[in-house]
């Protein structure tokens, strides 16, 4: 059987994050040059998802979509499954397979705990029970989401010896990165860690940077460190391996994002679309 792997990255309004996405196909391809793997985006790109399950469908007997996002919000339960009901009519011959978005993992964890170590190095070791920690992601209308990244916040605390560990948002929900860094120093933490939960760079990545040179000027008797995006490391490619051989080796369970899901039932009710995440 002819398989093609659809690497689906969300898209952004900055074109270096897209092109990392790119390089981390590319890699992914050197990694596996037996492996037939196409890539395309959500949105904010050139090749969409349609274009892209079309590609991947032609001289191909199966298609799996992987999706090269964190957290399962709205994109990963509701717009990527729509698209691959319409590839399916579309393409009858041809048998799609949904995998799993990388989600909160202990590969991911081994991510989270080296930029620690790193950022830490960088501050000169200072000590942990003094030092608040601080972890930043997207944000989304969907809590299952927030809660994968509050379940890393708590898997950081246990493996740390850092005794305040919080979770902000860049959006949509709360509560934010100001008002962390606010309740921290009120905790008289003397330094404060924030640990940027993204894969790629982007326009978040950027405001964030600015948002940590605010902070610094804001509170000057503080010590910030901040953190870089996961980009290109080992784990990702891990568990990229890892998504694809639990859809073709049947190795595990494949469960759908959106199957049993109370957040599609009720969108599907109310026929009203998606939230973007």
């Amino acid at each position: 059987m002819t398989t093609t792997i659809l690497l689906v990255g969300h898209g952004s309004r900055n074109q270096c994050g897209n092109r990392e996405i790119d390089t981390i196909g590319e890699q992914w391809r050197l990694r596996h040059p037996d492996w037939r793997i196409e890539l395309c985006f959500i949105e904010l790109a050139d090749r969409l998802l349609d274009e892209g399950l079309a590609a991947a469908a032609a001289g191909s007997q199966r298609v799996v979509v992987v999706p090269l996002i964190l957290n399962a919000a709205g994109h990963v339960k509701m717009e990527i499954p729509h698209h691959i009901a319409k590839a399916r009519l579309r393409f009858p011959e041809v048998a799609f397979s949904y995998a799993r978005h990388l989600g909160a993992s202990d590969a991911v964890l081994k991510i989270l705990k080296r930029q620690l170590h790193k950022v830490m190095d960088g501050l000169d070791r200072p000590d942990p029970k003094t030092t608040g920690l601080i972890l930043l992601g997207r944000g989304s209308s969907d809590r299952l989401a927030n809660g994968e990244m509050a379940k890393m916040g708590r898997w950081l605390y246990e493996i740390s010896q850092h005794e305040l560990v919080d979770i902000a948002f860049t959006g949509i929900t709360y509560p934010r990165l100001e008002q962390v860094v606010q309740r921290q120093v009120k905790l008289e933490m003397t330094q404060i860690v924030i640990l940027p939960y993204y894969l790629f760079t982007g326009v978040l990545i950027e405001r964030i940077g600015r948002q940590h040179h605010h902070l610094q000027q804001q509170y000057p008797q503080i010590r910030f460190a901040l953190g870089n995006y996961f980009g290109f490391e080992e784990e990702i490619f891990q568990l990229l391996d890892q998504r694809v051989a639990e859809v073709v080796d049947d190795s595990a369970p494949l469960m759908m994002e959106c199957d049993g899901c109370h957040y599609r039932a009720s969108h599907e009710a109310a026929d009203d679309g998606h939230h973007h995440s």
